[in-house]
């Protein structure tokens, strides 16, 4: 056989293979993966149980003492320990604009809850450099508390009745509450408008309980997504996921200053105020915690905070009340 024939030969089967080819289908679209947060879930079941008050006012917190010169603690107190071992322990939140988050210039923790953190470490040792920050989720605050793990959890953690049933709680540092955050885009006006719509709520917080009892104009509760972090829910409204989240309003202005496509709206659903936890058994910290925040009342300390990170002061209560 020829070279010219051969060469013929080859061409015809080239040709066959590539008509073959072409006569192949293209691939269908490949769908998106829009992955969510580790531990993202749709809470079921019975709703939790709601606001408990059976303590009364649950602001009511034990009556302060007049805090010591700091690195004076007296012998043999839980403050004592503390400057003994030379730092405090705080369990914290590390992605909460504008409570607790990092800088990201600086990758230093900041905000509110850090900031009075810091005052607690000056109270107690002379300077608020002496503190160690336990980074945690909010469903791990009252363990890390009842294990040891910290002295203290400043976590933008409301007081509540129940709460009290398990931690100690210090009188109010802010008063926040609880909001909803949208796209502004969104038609929705406020919680009535959510029955049976996927709405994102932080996994054991009282945000998620109040939205577990809601209903609806239609009758239907919101579908609950519970998130182990705050900053998850912003993701999921980000992505589309959720149609709101709701949490406490000082949480949600972080959302909306992170994200100029989102906004805060509708009435507030619930009173947050925000407490210092301490272990049940320390009182005489809970009472120097109490005495430390009405110096910082008293001398402005609290309101400078307040207006230096989340941008105002008017939500720092002006005065506690006490009883024990």
């Amino acid at each position: 056989m020829s070279a010219s024939v051969r060469r013929a030969g080859l061409l015809v089967v080239l040709l066959a293979l590539l008509a073959a080819c072409s006569a192949t289908p293209p691939p269908g679209p490949v769908e998106p993966v829009r992955p969510v947060p580790a531990g993202t879930t749709v809470v079921t079941g019975p709703p939790l149980p709601g606001r408990d008050t059976s303590c009364g006012d649950p602001r009511l917190s034990l009556t302060p003492t007049p805090p010591p010169p700091p690195g004076a603690m007296p012998p043999g107190s839980t403050m004592a320990a503390i400057v003994a071992r030379g730092a405090l322990v705080v369990g914290i939140d590390q992605s909460t604009v504008p409570l607790s988050y990092r800088d990201p210039r600086t990758g230093q923790l900041t905000g509110l809850d850090v900031a009075v953190a810091r005052e607690m470490a000056r109270a107690i040792l002379g300077d608020p450099e002496r503190v160690r920050f336990r980074i945690e989720s909010s469903a791990q605050r009252i363990p890390n508390l009842l294990d040891g793990s910290v002295d203290m959890v400043v976590q933008a953690m409301t007081i509540t009745c129940a709460r009290k049933r398990q931690v100690g709680m210090s009188a109010p540092y802010y008063e926040a509450a609880q909001r909803l955050v949208v796209p502004r885009t969104s038609p929705v006006t406020g919680i009535a408008d959510l029955g049976g719509r996927p709405v994102c709520a932080p996994l054991g917080t009282t945000s998620l309980a109040t939205l577990q009892a809601t209903r609806g104009t239609n009758g239907r509760p919101p579908t609950v997504v519970g998130v182990p972090e705050n900053s998850d829910c912003l993701v999921l409204l980000q992505q589309g996921q959720v149609d709101a989240a709701t949490t406490d309003d000082a949480i949600l202005t972080g959302f909306a200053l992170e994200d100029r496509r989102l906004e805060v709206r509708g009435a507030a659903l619930n009173a947050e105020p925000y407490g210092i936890a301490i272990a049940p058994q320390r009182t005489d910290l809970l009472r120097f915690v109490n005495g430390t925040l009405d110096r910082m009342r008293a001398d402005g300390t609290l309101a400078a905070i307040a207006t230096s990170t989340v941008g105002s002061a008017a939500a720092v209560p002006t005065v506690a009340a006490y009883a024990g």
